[in-house]
């Protein structure tokens, strides 16, 4: 298989690109939707999360409350440290089991993993082995923020703070191998995610590690 991560900020566009590739051909291990899968009533990740934060993280039909759950993390180390060590090790588990399942296969799989590089700048990718290569999506902070507010009902400052406590568009950009421009408008995307899939095809096959 032809392996490659793919990572970009909060507004970023992230999310669109993988669509993207799947729609052109890729196999796509999103690490937000795992953790929502893993969040969700009766897993043992979303009892762990209750046992810590109580009934306060419970919306009222049963689910997780994610703003609350935000709410208590993005506003304390210790607590965004524990989510992490709460909900991490059940993520990259299934991560890994996915990426078994596809192993010497000949699909192009794309490991969308938002949190690849930290707020300190520190790459994961070695975590995953071998990877064909990294794709950043890269937008100006202006542009992101623009999009969470009025895209996804963020107030401004609120979006300002999350963009600011993620890794620096600098940090990404050092790491990647590959940057998707989504500063621009529909057009202008398409046509470099075109461009990011020519170059993603060529690549050698790697294999999960």
């Amino acid at each position: 298989m032809i392996e490659i991560a793919l990572t970009g900020g909060m507004g970023s566009g992230k999310s669109t690109v993988a669509d993207a590739f799947v729609a052109r051909g890729a196999e796509l291990i999103d690490a937000d939707r795992i953790v929502r899968e893993l969040q969700e009533p009766g897993q043992p990740v979303f009892e762990a999360m209750v046992q810590r934060w109580g009934t306060g993280v419970v919306a009222e039909d049963g689910t997780l409350n994610r703003g609350a759950v935000a709410e208590i993390a993005f506003n304390d180390d210790d607590e965004l440290k524990a989510l992490g060590e709460i909900v991490h090790p059940a993520l990259y588990n299934e991560i890994e089991r996915r990426r078994g399942l596809l192993a010497g296969s000949d699909a192009v799989v794309v490991l969308d993993l938002p949190l690849l590089v930290g707020a300190d700048g520190t790459s994961i990718a070695d975590q995953f082995g071998e990877l064909a290569g990294i794709v950043v999506v890269d937008a100006d902070t202006e542009t992101t923020v623009e999009r969470l507010v009025a895209g996804r009902g963020f107030d401004e400052a609120d979006a300002r703070t999350r963009i600011a406590n993620q890794a620096s568009r600098e940090a990404r950009r050092s790491v990647a191998d590959w940057v998707i421009d989504n500063s621009g408008d529909l057009t202008a995307l398409e046509r470099n995610i075109d461009n990011a899939w020519e170059w993603i095809t060529s690549l050698p096959h790697t294999s999960a590690s």
